[in-house]
């Protein structure tokens, strides 16, 4: 058991392997059902129920991290909270409690731009295979965020706007503020990956990828619209 919880060893993850397949298969699937049974889950009596264990869930996930970090010595200057995917892991355990729109905006754009890259490629888990903690802490914090934002949009029909892009990119840079410092203050520390002027450039290209189907969606609408008046 005491293995469990420790660190592994360099190649022990393997990029798309049935360890790297199964959590993702098991998020889309869960994200169809959202999908599929949403009228059914937005008049469930207990549907509340099903945010309060969501929200739970991911807040022990973000917080176990450091629980581990801490029982296996590691240095935690190393692994501060200035990540996108641990604190879009906690805004949206608070948007699924409150049914937050102002948070939803937020989550949107770091979820879908910002975390995809840690599904496809997850580097930070190389040396941890299913036999460790650290595997199914982060797989369970990754694949929840997604399930929380598409919970937002199939049960409650939130949606993205310019508003929200917005939003999004100036709590965005409130974070890069934080990690900028931090970076400049502990040597070796790349928080955000801000010290690649390129990974900066690409966050605005991968929000307006992410906002790219509702903007040609509203684009079709307003078409639809002018052709209906114009009849």
């Amino acid at each position: 058991m005491r293995a469990f919880f420790k660190l592994g060893e360099a190649g022990e993850f393997k990029y798309f392997s049935m360890a790297h397949f199964t959590p993702l298969i098991l998020m889309f699937l869960v994200i169809y059902l959202l999908y599929k049974y949403q009228d059914q889950i937005r008049n469930f009596k207990y549907e509340k129920n099903i945010r309060l264990v969501m929200a739970f869930t991911l807040i022990i996930a973000d917080m176990s991290y450091f629980w581990q970090k801490m029982y296996t010595g590691t240095t935690i200057r190393d692994h501060l909270p200035i990540t996108i995917c641990g604190w879009a892991a906690i805004f949206c355990a608070f948007m699924i409690l409150s049914e937050s729109k102002f948070l939803f905006d937020i989550t949107y754009f770091w979820v879908i731009a910002g975390s995809s890259n840690a599904l496809i490629t997850p580097a930070v888990i190389v040396s941890t295979g299913p036999e460790r903690f650290r595997f199914y802490q982060f797989w369970i914090e990754h694949t929840f965020i997604f399930i929380a934002v598409f919970y937002m949009i199939f049960i409650y029909k939130f949606r993205p706007t310019w508003k929200s892009f917005l939003r999004a990119f100036v709590a965005l840079l409130i974070l890069a503020i934080i990690a900028i410092y931090v970076n400049n203050n502990i040597e070796g520390a790349n928080y955000l990956f801000l010290s690649t002027v390129i990974m900066a450039s690409l966050v605005l290209i991968l929000f307006f990828l992410s906002y790219l189907p509702y903007f040609i969606k509203d684009i079709k609408v307003k078409k639809a619209t002018h052709l209906k008046s114009a009849a």
